[in-house]
């Protein structure tokens, strides 16, 4: 009898889903552990992306995150308590809030953007090649049937110098 190691049971027994899941997972605790540093996590750091396009109301928000109004109103909560959003009254219509982002929301958010630190644990064991290989494919196998309704937002870079972005001053 031989003996089996871990690496042999994922390698033989773990189809794509669950090898995508796992690694979701362990990108997600990575990311977390990096955002962390700015009291953000992966639910509330997409909000501040969108926020700084403009503001925007709670159900815009959950709908361009994909979640539940009342998740985003959860999200927003916490982001409230930070000070990193803003939320008030539209004044056109009592029933909706308007959601902006705050200075110092825009400061983390610059200073976290970046996620270099966490993909880079993450993916060590693999060349840039390999890794710029596995990034194509998942944008492949993430891309709706209609890829006209998809267009993934740019993030604006953090300028040079910003603590936490790996990028430096000259």
């Amino acid at each position: 009898m031989t003996d089996v190691t871990e690496q042999d049971r994922v390698d033989d027994h773990w189809p794509v889903g669950r090898l995508l899941s796992a690694a979701a997972r362990r990108i997600e605790r990575e990311w977390n552990t990096h955002l962390a540093a700015w009291d953000l996590n992966h639910a509330s750091h997409p909000v501040l992306v969108h926020l700084t396009a403009g503001p925007m109301s709670q159900r815009g928000l959950a709908e361009a995150c994909g979640v539940t109004e009342q998740t985003m109103s959860r999200v927003l909560a916490r982001l409230e308590r930070t000070g990193y959003v803003s939320r008030r009254p539209d004044t056109t219509d009592r029933r909706r809030h308007v959601i902006a982002i705050t200075d110092a929301g825009r400061q983390a958010f610059l200073a976290s953007a970046d996620p270099r630190p966490a993909q880079e644990r993450v993916f060590a064991a693999l060349d840039e090649r390999q890794q710029e290989q596995l990034r194509q494919l998942l944008l492949l196998v993430v891309q709706p049937e209609d890829p006209e309704a998809w267009t993934p937002r740019t993030v604006p870079e953090a300028p040079e110098g910003t603590p936490g972005t790996g990028r430096r001053t000259a």
